[in-house]
Order: C-alpha cells, then sequence, then structure tokens
C-alpha cells in the first residue's frame, strides 16, 4: 500500500496530464462541432492507413498460391492450344486425334533442385513416373526452353539442362527459319552458341532464336532466346551468342512436354538412317 502511494505521489502530475488529455479527447469526440469532425477524419485516414499494410502484407504473402493459380491456368491454356481438353493436369493422358492431329501435350511440374555454377547441370523435378514423367521429354520454363529428362523415378526426375555441356539442340532464327545447332560452352549461364550458320545469313542484335521442330522432343516455336553478339569475319560459320530468355537462377515452375506421336517418329526414322 505504501509503495502505491508512493508512486502515485511521484507521478501525480504525469497521471492528472493524462486524465486531463483523455478528457479533453472525449468533449471533443462527443460534441457536434469543428473538432470532432476533424479527429473523426484523422482517425480515418490512420486506420485507411493500417488497413492498406495490412492488406499488402497479405497480398504478399499469398504470392506463392498466386503464382500455383497462375501455372495451373497456364497449363490449361497450353493445352487447349494443343486441343486437349481434361480435368486431370497432373498426368499425360494417352491421345488418338485424327481430327486435329495433336502432338504435344503438357503438364505441370516445379523444380525443386538444380545447380548453374557446373559445366555439366541438372534440374530435379518434383514429378516422376507415377505422372506420366519419361526420359527423352522435354522441359521448358515459363519465358523458354530448360532442358530434357533424362532420368525419372516413381516420384521424382532429372533433366539435362540448357546449361549442361553435352545438351544439343536444334535452332533457327524466327524471322527466316535458317537453323543451326544450339550448344553451351560452360562459362557464362546466361549466354549459348547457335552454331553452324554460313555467313550469307543476314544476322542482327536481338534476332530471336527459336525451337526449330528439327527433333521428337521439343516443339518448334519455342522461344531460346535473342542474339546478344556476333561475328561473321573468318570461319566457315558465324560466331553467334544467344542470350537465353530462361533466367536459370529464379526457374520455379516449369512444363514437361510430352510427344505423343515420337515413338512412332523414331522408329521410321531409326529403320532408314540404319541402312
Amino acid at each position: 500500500m505504501r509503495s502505491l502511494l508512493n508512486f502515485l505521489t511521484r507521478y501525480s502530475n504525469f497521471i492528472l496530464f493524462i486524465l486531463l488529455e483523455f478528457a479533453a479527447i472525449y468533449m471533443l469526440t462527443t460534441s457536434d462541432g469543428y473538432h470532432n469532425i476533424m479527429i473523426s477524419n484523422k482517425l480515418k485516414a490512420a486506420m485507411g492507413v493500417i488497413e492498406k499494410r495490412i492488406s499488402g502484407a497479405s497480398d504478399y504473402f499469398s504470392l506463392r498460391e498466386v503464382n500455383a493459380a497462375l501455372a495451373r491456368e497456364n497449363l490449361r491454356l497450353r493445352n487447349r492450344l494443343e486441343n486437349v481438353f481434361r480435368d486431370d493436369e497432373q498426368y499425360f493422358t494417352s491421345v488418338n486425334d485424327t481430327v486435329h492431329r495433336q502432338q504435344y501435350v503438357y503438364t505441370r511440374a516445379k523444380a525443386i533442385n538444380q545447380s548453374t555454377n557446373r559445366q555439366k547441370n541438372f534440374i530435379t523435378l518434383d514429378k516422376g513416373s507415377i505422372n506420366g514423367i519419361e526420359t527423352g521429354m522435354a522441359v521448358v520454363g515459363p519465358d523458354g526452353i530448360a532442358g530434357t529428362v533424362i532420368g525419372v523415378s516413381r516420384n521424382f526426375s532429372i533433366a539435362m539442362s540448357v546449361l549442361n555441356l553435352d545438351f544439343r539442340l536444334s535452332a533457327r532464327f524466327r524471322k527466316n527459319n535458317y537453323f543451326g545447332s544450339l550448344s553451351w560452352d560452360g562459362t557464362n549461364p546466361g549466354i549459348v552458341r547457335l552454331n553452324e550458320i554460313p555467313h550469307h545469313v543476314n544476322v542482327e542484335l536481338g534476332d530471336t532464336v527459336e525451337t526449330s521442330g528439327y527433333s521428337s522432343v521439343f516443339p518448334a516455336g519455342l522461344m531460346i532466346g535473342r542474339v546478344a553478339d556476333f561475328n561473321d569475319e573468318g570461319g566457315d560459320f558465324i560466331r553467334i551468342d544467344i542470350e537465353l530468355a530462361t533466367d536459370f537462377n529464379n526457374l520455379s515452375y516449369v512444363y514437361v512436354i510430352a510427344n505423343v506421336k515420337r515413338e512412332e517418329q523414331e522408329k521410321l526414322e531409326k529403320g532408314f538412317i540404319n541402312r
């Protein structure tokens, strides 16, 4: 009791000041005058700022769900372009389309592990054989190509990244369809080399390079990148550096592409090549 009395005596002036402040605010807010309106407006403005901050924080923490929803929607749109209509997006479906001559189907996957600082880089995906993934399927990101599947287990798969010394792909210029062989030299993870383009081909900085479709893996017309540098002096071909459209340091959701006519195509080609 004595401590309480000592506290009240010591801080009596401060406590009286606080009580008077509350009394003044109460009288201002309960009156119908100018001060009441001003205080109400200030409180509303302050609450608006707080609600905006809370809403912004909520939007930020929901970005992962939004990205997943967008990836699912993109998957549906891609398959619709290929004339596929199905409910389950997690699995490939068998197709016997004699009307639209469909050749490619897509399924969504997530890159759960990868490297970019080695000379032979790989990407681990969260889908495997139970999801219909098979070796030899193409892997593309939202902005461009990413690699090809080379290993599959029940629940996971491994893709050889474009950033791998063993990766090869037929690529062409979008503007004139001249094609060559695409490879990576193991140095810059953002630059690949387009080889075997003869000197008479018109090459300009910024030219778009895409998949040629001259394989049973990648459909034609998928984005690869743009010409970042070239040198047409000396040698049999132009040296062309391509800036990749895919940012491998920020690769998350990808699409795995299945060529439903791949077995037929490869069987026919193998029969003639081995003659």
